[in-house]
């Protein structure tokens, strides 16, 4: 399916790229995708395993929607798994997040210029997810 999120600087910037990639369709009777969220960076490589329900998916287009009115998002806050977080910094500059407090402990937090239209990009990657749990 490839990757549910994907979020990276333009080409000939800094690289920075962070994304959710979907390893696993669900199993019959299974309601999750197996994905690993992937960070890049010029200094750091690293991946946290994850889990998504189709109700994280719900979650996650609610947090679309607070993006695009320039808010703060938390999303994957049930304390299962890894916590992801955006947050507009300036016109064109997004802080994202991703805290694996179940597990390691470890957070990794990157600046981001994201291309114009990149919630739309991220609302069409969501649609993909959802088809992936119907079938």
């Amino acid at each position: 399916m490839g990757e549910l999120i994907y979020l990276a600087d333009p080409p000939g910037t800094s690289g920075h790229v962070v994304f959710l990639r979907v390893l696993e369709l669900p199993a019959p009777g299974r309601d999750c995708l197996d994905c690993e969220f992937v960070v890049e960076t010029e200094t750091v490589k690293g991946s946290f395993p994850v889990y998504v329900t189709s109700d994280d998916l719900d979650d996650w287009e609610g947090a679309l929607a607070e993006l695009a009115g320039g808010r703060f998002v938390s999303w994957l806050n049930s304390g299962r798994t890894v916590q992801f977080k955006i947050k507009p910094l300036s016109p064109g500059v997004i802080g994202v997040s991703l805290h694996d407090g179940p597990s390691s402990q470890v957070t990794v937090s990157v600046p981001l210029f994201p291309a114009a239209g990149w919630i739309d990009d991220q609302r069409a990657r969501l649609e993909k997810g959802r088809r992936a749990f119907a079938g």
